[in-house]
């Protein structure tokens, strides 16, 4: 996915959000932590496209409830973009090593109503096997229970030159 779409697209979602609900919901109280287990699948965008079609991916976060409606969150885990096999001619077909990517984020979730939520994330990410360390910028949305989170959200690596993303669903459980 184009990120001149998904920017915009991510911001309208949002602002329809915002102004059509009311009230506020909370996954974590304010001053508590939560354990939260996520599995996600992702369509690489950018360059990556040409290498890969799909991420898998799990994670675990800390979450910190700040207030009645916002959560500091801290997440690591491991995304895996499966690479396409290729064909050169007169070598036949060629299937080079996954890349893997150990993401280390802090973010924010900002709960605009009935378990609706925003939220951003920064942080590096690090390349399997020995890769460089790319900077990881992620804006999402979001729907959460006491247990239950399902997102969607961008996530970006930039690295020197070489900058591409993904635009992931997320399902996670709390404890």
């Amino acid at each position: 996915m184009n990120r001149n779409f998904v920017y915009p697209f991510t911001a309208l979602l949002v602002i329809l959000i915002f102004f059509s609900l009311g009230g506020y919901a909370q996954t974590t109280p304010k001053g508590k932590w939560q354990f939260v287990l996520g599995a996600e699948t992702g369509l690489p965008t950018g360059r990556i496209k040409s290498y890969s079609n799909i991420e898998l991916g799990a994670t675990v976060s800390v979450q910190y409830g700040l207030s009645e409606h916002l959560i500091l969150t801290f997440t690591s885990g491991y995304y895996n973009f499966f690479a396409k096999k290729f064909e050169i001619p007169g070598f036949g077909t060629v299937k080079p090593d996954d890349i893997g990517i150990i993401p280390v984020k802090a973010g924010i979730k900002s709960f605009l109503g009935n378990n609706f939520y925003v939220a951003a994330e920064i942080g590096a990410g690090f390349e399997t096997p020995g890769g460089p360390v790319k900077l990881i910028l992620s804006p999402g949305i979001g729907y959460a229970t006491n247990s239950w989170d399902v997102g969607l959200r961008y996530e970006n690596f930039t690295e020197s030159h070489l900058n591409y993303g993904m635009m992931t669903l997320r399902l996670a459980h709390g404890f």
